[in-house]
């Protein structure tokens, strides 16, 4: 039979058991006054009057760990690394310079050690190789395949890398719209084939609600075009009632490079508007070549969301919520026009269809074949 009875009775109240002082003791000494020896907990009175057997000591390894934690400095007064230096034009350089004069005395300069200004690492080639350049050999015969190509072909460019240096155009995706592939393709097909400006005002007084968003989408891919590219840049400055004998006198200034436009530049500004025919057989009539309008417009299936649709007694079903997105593909009326160039001649170069041609009989025998 044992007896229970609380510890604080036995005691009293101004009792204080040794093994207390000293884990009080203990406690409020710094870690480095440690003991090594600790001595096992002893929860029932019985345990009192048992010899206490010592811990094993601490291991070695362990206490090297602590020394060094304790003598390691903060974070905050470590030197950062040294990550790399500036380019020549950037514009963080002037922030780099140190302030001349002052109450911070100028450094001394010392033998054989850099200066504070080159305490930072140049940019080596070497170490950003591994990223720039992975894999030197196959670059280095890309390079000469490239350049084997351009000898056969006697520094001729082919029909593809001339069209890509004479004409321009700008590719743009937009985010993922909250609505479903088939709402937003009658409105990629509404915009395809019309000016960039014919199309901003369609989808501006649409009733559709994806509308706005492709009206955003619209604004942002001529503004990306203009800067970027350079797109629609060419018009005339003061507007197309200008005459040619202006030109020649000088009197009319190119805004791009702020030199006087020559009269063959004027010819072809003063042109008048041309009419063409486009790939779905429609007339369309052109003012400039540097207009932008919207060649493609596609749209792309995204990721579903999950919505939820709660029902009688409890219930909740959960929607599946369509994310849609659509590029668009802007070039210059001059690609348009080259296009109905092309068809046209090709429609001009083909031969006439007649009922009976005129070709010589084969398979012919002097005998009856039947």
């Amino acid at each position: 039979m044992s007896l229970h009875l609380p510890l604080r009775r036995l005691t009293g109240p101004g009792f204080t058991h040794p093994r207390k002082q000293s884990l009080l003791s203990i406690n409020s000494a710094p870690p480095s006054q440690y003991p090594q020896c600790s001595v096992q907990q002893r929860r029932t009175m019985m345990g009192w009057f048992r010899s206490s057997k010592p811990a094993p000591p601490l291991d070695p390894l362990a206490a090297d760990f602590l020394k060094k934690k304790e003598s390691r400095k903060p974070l905050s007064q470590s030197p950062l690394p040294n990550t790399g230096d500036l380019a020549p034009s950037s514009i963080f350089a002037d922030e780099r310079k140190e302030p001349s004069g002052g109450d911070h005395p100028s450094p001394t300069t010392v033998p054989g050690v850099a200066s504070p200004s080159d305490a930072t690492i140049r940019r080596n080639p070497e170490f950003m190789a591994a990223a720039l350049d992975p894999q030197p050999m196959l670059r280095k015969r890309w390079e000469r395949k490239m350049l084997i190509r351009d000898t056969r072909r006697r520094d001729r460019l082919s029909k593809t890398r001339k069209l890509l240096k004479t004409e321009r155009f700008s590719l743009s995706k937009s985010h993922f719209f909250k609505t479903s592939v088939k709402k937003l393709g009658m409105l990629a097909r509404q915009v395809a084939g019309k000016p960039v400006e014919e199309a901003i005002v369609q989808m501006r007084f649409s009733k559709k609600k994806a509308a706005q968003d492709v009206l955003k989408q619209l604004e942002y891919a001529r503004d990306e075009a203009i800067v970027r590219k350079g797109m629609g840049l060419k018009g005339l400055p003061n507007g197309p009632s200008a005459s040619e004998k202006e030109f020649k006198e000088g009197n009319i200034i190119d805004e791009d490079s702020g030199n006087p436009i020559s009269s063959e530049d004027s010819k072809e500004l003063n042109a008048g508007p041309i009419n063409i025919r486009d790939k779905d057989g429609k007339k369309r009539k052109v003012h400039h070549k540097t207009q932008i309008y919207v060649d493609q417009a596609w749209v792309g299936r995204g990721t579903y969301g999950q919505l939820p649709d709660h029902r009688a007694r409890g219930q909740i079903n959960v929607m599946r919520t369509p994310y849609t997105s659509i590029s668009l593909l802007l070039k210059e009326e001059a690609t348009r026009i080259r296009l109905a160039e092309e068809r046209e001649t090709k429609r001009q170069n083909k031969k006439v269809w007649t009922q009976l041609p005129d070709r010589p009989v084969t398979a012919q025998r002097q005998y009856c074949l039947w």
